[in-house]
């Protein structure tokens, strides 16, 4: 039987007490968990290391989570992305959505039971994503010897 694969979250939060608090909420669900403080650290370690969702604050210093996310939609389109904002307003959300892509919202303070429901929720549709692409994969070789 094979072993499932570990499930990877960049969290991203110029608050590092944010951080540790949802590392803690996240702990016992069997994620790999990574968390920086800065958004250009964030860019940097994806650079090297692949991540399946990244939670990011909106409002950080030198980078909205608008700017972090779409860079991240850009640069590693098979990522999920999640925003965590005290504030949302419309107009952001907006934003987010149509230059990030991001996949849902998380409202500061989060209630640690709709975190983990969320982020099972994103972890679910990563993998029938990742499902229908190998499906649509096979269908094509498929194809191509008929």
């Amino acid at each position: 039987m094979s072993e499932k694969p570990a499930r990877r979250v960049l969290l991203v939060d110029d608050e590092e007490h944010v951080t540790r608090a949802l590392e803690r909420a996240l702990r016992k669900e069997g994620y790999e968990i990574t968390s920086v403080n800065d958004p250009r650290e964030a860019l940097a370690l994806l650079k090297t290391q692949a991540f399946d969702v990244v939670i990011s604050d909106h409002l950080m210093p030198g980078m909205t989570g608008i700017e972090f996310t779409k860079l991240v939609r850009d640069r590693y389109p098979d990522m999920l992305r999640l925003m965590l904002t005290g504030q949302p307003d419309t107009d952001m959300v907006i934003q987010a959505i149509n230059h990030g892509e991001v996949y849902r919202f998380v409202k500061k303070p989060w209630n640690d039971l709709e975190l983990k429901v969320t982020l099972s929720f994103a972890f679910e549709h990563l993998d029938t994503v990742r499902e229908q692409r190998r499906t649509s994969a096979v269908v094509r070789r498929w194809n191509s010897i008929f």
